[in-house]
């Protein structure tokens, strides 16, 4: 991997392994060629958040063994879409973040402020 930078302007930290995330399932929210979603927020994911992500279409609890994936609980790491988590935001559910873990593109869309609010204490 190429050397990324996290929302602290410090080299970009491993998300989450168990299970792996990150768009190349490298454990990294990198900015790559090819992910459209922008999978970009290192987040913590809550029931809550897990609940809400499924009724928008996209569940991420429900094991999908054929493409590897073993289904998100609350407290793993992973690599969300920059405009889900701030739909998340927005409906009062966002989960919070690893700003070391999370890439300096998502201050594109979301200011340090906010993400620092939703700053997850590990």
């Amino acid at each position: 991997m190429s050397q990324q930078t996290n929302v602290l302007g410090t080299s970009l930290q491993q998300c989450g392994t168990a299970p792996i995330t990150g768009y190349t399932r490298d454990g990294y929210c990198s900015a790559c060629a090819g992910d459209s979603g922008q999978h970009a927020v290192c987040a913590v994911v809550t029931d809550e958040f897990l609940q809400y992500s499924r009724s928008r279409g996209n569940d991420l609890m429900t094991p999908r063994p054929e493409f590897g994936f073993p289904g998100l609980v609350a407290g793993n790491c992973w690599c969300l879409c920059t405009s889900r988590w701030i739909e998340a935001y927005e409906a009062g559910c966002a989960p919070e973040v690893k700003l070391q873990s999370t890439h300096i593109s998502v201050l594109e869309y979301v200011d340090l402020e906010v993400l620092q609010k939703h700053a997850a204490n590990l």
